[in-house]
């Protein structure tokens, strides 16, 4: 490893004071107050720190985004090798408050000292071994996608955008938008993994869409009209040749996929074929309903904290010694 390559994580806690106010007052439709998207049930963040200072020892710096003032409890503020920046610091006031992640990443490129290339790791996101950029790119510099099964909707697949999911909603727009400039295609839904992102790449391709860029900005949730900027990325790439899709097979060994469901049978399966594969990283991605299975929150976490039993540097002393 000869380059600097930083990590941005991107958190929130909707347990911090004055979040859980803030969201109803904004919110308009049941998927707004989708607590999916904002609850911190097993602090998958404490254990992906964790994981990163043990597998890619070699990141240069580690910058964490969220809302003013949410920082976890848990947090060494004080630790060189991490900054927390809130949203105001890159966001435009008239976007604030937000609770619409696909805007909140379209300003990942203007962290300040951010390292040309970064990785972009969200805080479901756990390191199981050791990683290098070769894991991120191939032998001749092209970005790996890591791709699922599934094709990607476009509008016509949706039978109503009101129920519909946001995500869903953002990748049909983001089809449309990728048809308009490379032709109609077939394109696979990418992988919840961590991204390696060239900030001006990225800031390009957000320009080639500049008023769903704008829309999707303006948008406190997710919802229509809105793109996904990781999509996006690595979707552009592809159509030009600087991105390759990772096989199936080999993805299964590198990016493993863990859904934290209410159904815990289902999780557990999920947990034993990670265990199986054993990929390089996890993603454990919240699916549960309003109130977290008890039985799939114990068994996850008996899981992280035999992976990563021994606390951080990123960690307080006293939150440490209270484990």
């Amino acid at each position: 490893m000869t380059e600097s390559i930083d990590v941005v994580y991107t958190w929130v806690d909707d347990h911090q004071p004055g979040y859980a106010g803030q969201l109803a007052q904004h919110a308009r439709k049941p998927r707004d107050r989708d607590p999916a998207r904002t609850r911190d049930t097993l602090e998958t963040l404490r254990y992906s720190l964790r994981s990163l200072e043990r597998f890619a020892p070699w990141v240069n710096h580690i910058h964490l985004l969220t809302c003013r003032p949410q920082v976890p409890a848990w947090l060494d503020t004080a630790h060189p090798k991490i900054s927390v920046v809130h949203h105001d610091q890159v966001m435009p006031a008239s976007a604030l408050p937000t609770f619409n992640s696909l805007a909140i990443i379209s300003h990942l490129h203007l962290i300040p000292n951010l390292t040309q290339r970064f990785l972009y790791i969200e805080d479901d996101m756990v390191f199981a071994a050791p990683v290098t950029l070769q894991d991120f790119l191939d032998g001749s510099g092209r970005l790996r996608v890591f791709a699922e099964r599934h094709v990607a909707p476009r509008r016509e697949d949706i039978r109503n955008a009101d129920t519909s999911g946001g995500w869903n909603l953002a990748l049909a727009e983001s089809m449309r938008l990728l048809d308009r400039k490379y032709g109609a295609a077939q394109r696979r839904q990418c992988g919840h993994s961590p991204l390696l992102i060239d900030k001006t790449r990225w800031a390009e391709t957000l320009d080639f869409f500049p008023e769903v860029r704008d829309a999707t900005i303006q948008s406190r949730f997710r919802g229509e009209g809105n793109m996904a900027p990781e999509f996006l990325y690595a979707q552009c790439l592809l159509a030009e040749g600087k991105a390759v899709l990772v096989p199936r097979a080999k993805a299964r060994k590198t990016a493993g996929y863990i859904p934290l469901e209410d159904f815990w049978p289902a999780t557990l399966f999920f947990m034993t074929m990670a265990h199986l594969d054993k990929p390089k990283w996890l993603t454990l991605n919240d699916n549960f309903g309003p109130k977290p299975s008890r039985i799939t929150t114990a068994m996850v976490r008996r899981l992280l904290d035999y992976l990563l039993p021994e606390p951080s540097s990123f960690e307080r002393r006293l939150a440490s010694a209270a484990e």
